[in-house]
């Protein structure tokens, strides 16, 4: 069902994107082993408000959308790219916009020329404070690049829901950095949408009679190109 998922994806990628800015999980180990106080000197140095960012959302459907919606009303600065210029003022080559964002948020489908588009040459165009949020697909991102990035102080940070391989093998790198927060790919999975895709299942009867005519189906999703 078209959209159904989009708020739930998207409040899921600003979960993500506050707890790497704030280091929540660094902070909730340290206040369970009773290391909270005195608090850490750093903070003030490293943890940064979304609100004081330019946030860049690579790749402009629906869930970018309204992503961008919810971090421009706390404050942030928002770039997009995509396939082709929109107009829009926010708008950045892809380039531009990996160069100039504390946080980086992907938005693609996984299509073959997409697959590994942040590789190391574009995980290096980033800031070396920034942070690398992925609720899309895994292979989007080059692993080995964003792993040595974060272990070498080249990226802030990453809060990934999504990965090359999945479930996540326990042998994987990104399962033992502190600069990670990581969910199983659960950011579409609450009880609004599944209550959205019902509501849309029974407010739109004449697609189950076309799946039993087998007739074309409305609202099927065609594999695009670019982003």
């Amino acid at each position: 069902m078209p959209g159904a998922n989009a708020p739930s994806v998207a409040e899921g990628t600003v979960l993500l994107m506050l707890a790497a800015l704030r280091r929540l999980p660094q902070l909730d180990r340290a206040t369970r082993d009773g290391r909270g106080w005195p608090s850490d000197p750093q903070l003030g140095e490293t943890v940064r408000d979304v609100g004081a960012c330019t946030v860049g959302l690579v790749g402009y459907g629906q869930v970018a959308e309204q992503v961008a919606g919810i971090v421009a009303a706390m404050g942030a600065t928002e770039l997009h790219t995509s396939t082709r210029d929109d107009g829009l003022p926010g708008w950045r080559p892809l380039a531009d916009l990996l160069a100039g964002s504390d946080v980086v948020s992907l938005h693609l489908p996984l299509t073959a020329d997409i697959r590994g588009l942040l590789d190391q040459a574009a995980v290096a165009r980033m800031k070396p404070v920034a942070v690398l949020v992925n609720t899309s697909r895994g292979a989007i991102v080059d692993e080995d690049a964003l792993v040595d990035a974060l272990r070498g102080g080249r990226l802030g940070a990453a809060g990934l829901d999504v990965f090359d391989v999945e479930p996540v093998p326990p042998d994987n790198p990104l399962l033992g950095l502190d600069n990670v927060v990581l969910t199983p790919h659960v950011t579409w999975y609450t009880v609004d949408t599944m209550r959205r895709w019902l509501t849309q299942a029974l407010n739109n009867p004449a697609n189950c009679r076309r799946l039993r005519d087998g007739r074309r189906l409305a609202h099927v999703v065609n594999q695009p190109t670019g982003y």
